[in-house]
């Protein structure tokens, strides 16, 4: 019997009347994709639940519904790889769970998994509690912070300490800059057809960007060397992958390559979007002083002045709906990206094998079918009984299926914790002269960053 995604070609409408825009200059859609994505995304759900971008050699569908974004993260997943920018994501981030395939990515994320288990998770939550009131402390009124770059400085600390045992908080400047290097490199030529073979070229940002890369290097290698040195299992991810054995598989553990692709896939993610949520949150906070007051009024009455834990996320709903609704507007992963290894039907359409398809968290989240009056700041559309209502593909900010992300326990947790931490001495506030733009690379960064003045509750 064939596979689900096998074509029943009589059936199927041509992939070129796919719906989308029609250019005699296919680049100019690169273009305008690399200037702006999320607009140029936004504007394509005029044309449907699946609009077609020839781009070049190759052609991109974006799938803008819940039941598709389901059938290729979920039901169909055999038949995906990683899209486009699989080969640049590599460069930095080696074949760790990100970039990995297959075989090969089932055994890496059953070495990883056991750092993620739910009560290794909360026991982590002391350890976030602790950083972040170290950070809220060095705060004083009326003091002006860049809130992105504390959170960046805050959510490095927690990694660092409770994956690695390691204390990085130091070097939280030189790694934010490294960071951004990567990041902006990788978004350079991105969209363009042929725009991989730009990385071989010694150009400005290719050498930029290996420059960042070893610096990043320079941390995760000595954490491995450190541990190897000692020889101690200190129970964290490090040790667990250090000493882990594939019992279901080859009974090997990871190579020195392996364990640092795996540690600086985990070190980057694994800060860098809860920092941009946590940034984000802040902001909408800012703007909405009603919302404010009652997630003020929850964190008072369920923690009583003490440092929060794991076990207070239960008193803590409105803290995660306000979370939530944080990443629904400014989702950290932005857009999604697959491959197809075959061709597969959709809404009718026959999508040829090696097609990309694109799903957008920014776009979809914004979708008034699944959240009306959308550009509303409501942290209420995630009450049980709203979030019953809607298609679970409706918001997928970890994205989903057998490659949903690792950490998406330990980023709830965290951003909970740091949240109602900071807010229980705090209230930030906007600096009115400040930008507030979107910077779509990697991750959906504030593109200033974050001029907050503090103030006392």
């Amino acid at each position: 019997m064939p596979n689900s995604t096998t074509l029943e070609q009589a059936s199927l409408t041509r992939t070129e009347h796919v719906p989308g825009p029609r250019r005699r200059v296919p680049a100019l859609d690169a273009l305008r994709m690399g200037r702006d994505p999320l607009a140029f995304l936004t504007g394509l759900t005029a044309y449907g639940d699946i609009a077609r971008v020839p781009l070049g050699p190759e052609t991109l569908y974006l799938f803008n519904h819940p039941d598709l974004v389901r059938d290729v993260l979920v039901t169909n997943h055999r038949n995906f790889h990683k899209g486009r920018g699989l080969e640049r994501a590599k460069n930095l981030l080696g074949t760790g769970l990100l970039t990995s395939e297959g075989e090969f990515h089932l055994r890496q994320r059953r070495l990883a998994q056991p750092a993620f288990h739910k009560q290794r998770v909360a026991d982590y939550g002391a350890t976030m509690a602790a950083y972040a009131a170290a950070r809220r402390d060095r705060w004083r009124p009326h003091a002006v912070i860049d809130a992105h770059t504390e959170m960046m400085a805050l959510t490095l600390g927690i990694v660092g300490k409770t994956l690695f045992d390691s204390n990085v908080e130091h070097e939280a400047a030189a790694i934010g800059a490294a960071l951004t290097t990567t990041f902006e490199s990788f978004n350079y030529g991105f969209f363009l057809p042929f725009g991989e073979l730009l990385d071989r070229l010694p150009l400005p940002a290719t050498l930029r960007f290996r420059k960042a890369r070893s610096r990043l290097d320079a941390t995760i290698y000595r954490m491995i060397e450190g541990r190897r040195a000692s020889g101690a299992d200190r129970g964290d991810l490090l040790s667990m992958l250090l000493f882990a054995q594939d019992s279901e598989g080859d009974g090997g553990g990871m190579t020195d390559i392996q364990l640092r692709d795996e540690l600086m896939t985990i070190f980057l993610a694994g800060h860098e979007t809860t920092a941009n949520a946590l940034t984000w949150t802040w902001y909408l906070l800012s703007q909405h002083p009603d919302v404010e007051a009652r997630f003020h009024a929850e964190v008072d009455s369920a923690l009583g002045g003490r440092l929060p834990t794991a076990d207070d996320l239960v008193s803590l709903p409105y803290t995660r709906m306000v979370l939530a609704e944080s990443m629904r507007l400014y989702p950290p992963a932005w857009i999604v990206g697959r491959r197809a290894l075959a061709p597969f039907a959709a809404n009718g359409y026959e999508i040829p094998s090696r097609s990309i398809v694109l799903m957008s968290q920014y776009v979809m989240h914004r979708d008034a079918r699944w959240f009306p009056d959308p550009e509303r700041f409501d942290p209420e559309r995630f009450s049980p009984e709203r979030q019953s209502e809607r298609p679970k593909f409706a918001y997928f900010p970890f994205g989903g299926g057998p490659r949903v992300c690792i950490g998406e326990q330990f980023a709830w947790l965290e951003g909970i914790i740091a949240l109602a931490t900071i807010a229980q001495r705090w209230r930030l506030r906007l600096v009115p002269t400040h930008p507030v733009a979107l910077q779509p690379i990697i991750t959906l960064r504030p593109k200033y960053g974050m001029q907050m003045t503090i103030e006392s509750r």
